[in-house]
């Protein structure tokens, strides 16, 4: 395509990009903010709290982009930093980029052409993984080798049954579409949550055929590796939005039940093989409510054509077993070397 369109008639996008204590990785991502082929667009950097001279570095690149706009806040997360980001910005299209990550220099220009006529509708880029030493990691999400539309039930299956992407870091989004919807602000899945209720607002999805987004993968980062007690409190986030969306499957879409509750299987699985063994405990409510939900499900466990035997297999000895599998399974771990 060409020229996207005349400049006065081109609309404003905003760039939402939650800041804190990342001076080594900003500048990166920066630069290939202001690298867009689309010029029109504003680069919101909110600085939650940075504790290491991070807030400074906003406010000299901000000096050097007149595109640039920044705001200081208490720490609060980074739903609370993209919150903000979205009161404050003033375009039309939204635009979310985590501070350690980068973009393709055509990405939004690519979002925006396939967003004309289709004011109700996501549109996302594909995206990869790379680590600290340049290489590229295995493929996180499947990119298609065309276009691709999904309409809001179809995207919801693609999401449960893990093949697509929940990420509002590959997404442009409407404002007028968000409307007064937000990210959840004191939990760590918030993409997901708020993609399952935007589904319900929106007229679909469109996949675009290119990797535009890079991942970082950076050991310390947000939704990177944790310890252990943050592991506990990733998996209770996943459990509680797969029951989110088991409610709503059984309201709305009922022919997506059995991949609902594949789904909700699957994240009590990755809850029990993750939670510390120490916190496998009678006084802790949602995992013995875990435990009573695989021991309630067993029939859907083993007819569910979602489920891979292995994880039929563990999901069943969990429930009979949980502390012993998952000392197997943490020595099983060890030896390999993980």
């Amino acid at each position: 395509m060409g020229e996207y369109r005349e400049a006065a008639e081109m609309p404003l996008l905003s760039v939402i990009v939650p800041v804190y204590n990342i001076m080594e990785y900003l500048p990166r991502c920066v630069r290939s903010l202001e690298q867009q082929t689309y010029r029109d667009l504003e680069i919101l950097l909110v600085d939650d709290g940075s504790t290491d001279g991070t807030g400074a570095l906003c406010d000299r690149l901000a000096r050097e982009d007149g595109r640039i706009r920044v705001f200081h806040k208490e720490n609060g997360g980074t739903s609370s930093a993209r919150n903000l980001g979205i009161e404050k910005a003033r375009g039309e299209f939204l635009g979310f980029v985590d501070s350690d990550d980068f973009v393709e220099p055509d990405m939004y220009m690519h979002l925006l052409q396939a967003a004309e006529g289709k004011e109700n509708w996501l549109v996302q880029a594909g995206r990869d993984e790379v680590d600290e030493q340049g290489g590229q990691l295995p493929g996180i999400c499947r990119i298609p080798e065309e276009r691709e539309e999904y309409a809001p039930v179809e995207f919801l299956e693609e999401l449960l049954m893990h093949r697509g992407d929940c990420s509002f870091c590959t997404k442009l989004v409407p404002r007028r579409l968000l409307g007064d919807e937000r990210f959840p602000e004191e939990q760590l899945n918030e993409d997901f949550h708020l993609m399952i209720r935007l589904l319900q607002r929106s007229e679909g999805v469109i996949s675009l055929p290119m990797c535009g987004y890079h991942v970082f993968y950076r050991l310390g980062s947000n939704t990177r590796k944790k310890g252990a007690e943050e592991f506990s409190r990733v998996f209770s986030d996943n459990v509680n939005n797969a029951d989110l969306v088991l409610s709503l499957v059984e309201e709305k879409y009922p022919r997506l039940r059995p991949v609902a509750v594949r789904f909700g299987l699957y994240q009590r699985l990755d809850y029990l093989l993750h939670i510390p063994i120490g916190q496998m405990r009678r006084d802790n409510g949602q995992y013995r409510a875990i435990v009573r939900f695989l021991r309630g499900h067993v029939r859907d466990t083993v007819g569910s054509p979602y489920l891979s035997g292995k994880n039929k297999l563990y999901l069943l000895v969990l429930t009979l077993a949980p502390r012993i599998v998952r000392r197997l399974h943490r020595l099983g771990m060890r030896i390999r070397g993980k």
